[in-house]
């Protein structure tokens, strides 16, 4: 399939802003960052995704001011079901991994964001995608 195998990395900069237990970020931020991280790799395919799953496995604790380095992988692609992967080391791309995660993408039209969505928002995100609104229009295959 098209999107098969593609990665991507990325990292997160743990803040006092992202603390949840004292001096530990806070697992939905990570659980939020590793969904971003997934959808990100995403907009590799030009086609507007939304999560349907998103499952995360927290394996050790991420300390405020650490480094979490994301890699993410599209493990597979089935008409609009887009399948990804992530894992968080700390310290490294190699490092000990912090988390885990998998997660379920639905290829979407542009209109489903234009019914549910702002149409401010809609035109922003338009701008900044390459290809614009053409791009988002293309079809998706059922």
């Amino acid at each position: 399939m098209a999107g098969e195998g593609m990665t991507m990395a990325s990292t997160l900069e743990v803040g006092d802003y992202h603390q949840g237990a004292p001096g530990l970020a806070h697992g939905g931020v990570i659980a939020t960052a590793m969904d971003e991280a997934m959808g990100a790799l995403n907009r590799l395919l030009l086609v507007p995704v939304v999560t349907v799953h998103l499952e995360v496995d927290y394996v050790r604790p991420v300390p405020v001011g650490s480094t979490l380095h994301i890699r993410t992988e599209i493990v597979g692609q089935v008409g609009r079901k887009v399948y990804t992967s992530a894992r968080g080391c700390l310290d490294a791309d190699e490092g000990p991994v912090a988390v885990q995660a998998a997660a379920l993408f639905l290829q979407v039209p542009l209109e489903h964001f234009v019914e549910h969505g702002s149409a401010e928002h809609i035109q922003a995100a338009i701008r900044e995608r390459p290809g614009g609104a053409e791009q988002w229009r293309r079809e998706v295959s059922p």
